[in-house]
């Protein structure tokens, strides 16, 4: 099993920075790719951002293209999400998750998922 705490979620005002942070524990060796989601009230589950293990091949959803930024931290098995430019429309639950295979973007293929962290955005 791998468990996947996220830190970093908060209120900010439209044009501000966030940096969410994933951390890995558990059996991080079977860990090929992670990947950060959203989710805002009455929506489906949004790509927002993944990079494999390796910290190679991030790909981003195109509503955060150009304002973030997802890297590994390998001191911690960690992973990051710098946002910038915040806007309103960012308002949602934000989540990381982790699977065996590399990078996709779709919610359903990942194994593990951690604790949502809202991040609201205010204008």
């Amino acid at each position: 099993q791998v468990q996947l705490a996220v830190a970093g979620g908060g209120l900010v005002q439209a044009g501000g920075s966030l940096r969410l942070s994933c951390a890995a524990s558990g059996r991080t060796f079977s860990i090929n790719g992670m990947g950060w989601f959203r989710q805002a009230p009455g929506k489906e589950r949004e790509f927002v951002a993944a990079i494999n293990w390796s910290g190679d091949s991030p790909a981003y959803g195109d509503s955060v293209k150009g304002r973030s930024t997802i890297s590994r931290g390998y001191a911690k098995n960690m992973v990051y999400l710098q946002m910038n430019s915040l806007k309103p429309e960012d308002t949602a639950v934000y989540y990381c998750a982790a699977r065996a295979g590399r990078v996709v973007v779709s919610a359903s293929l990942y194994d593990y998922w951690g604790q949502g962290t809202q991040v609201t955005v205010s204008s």
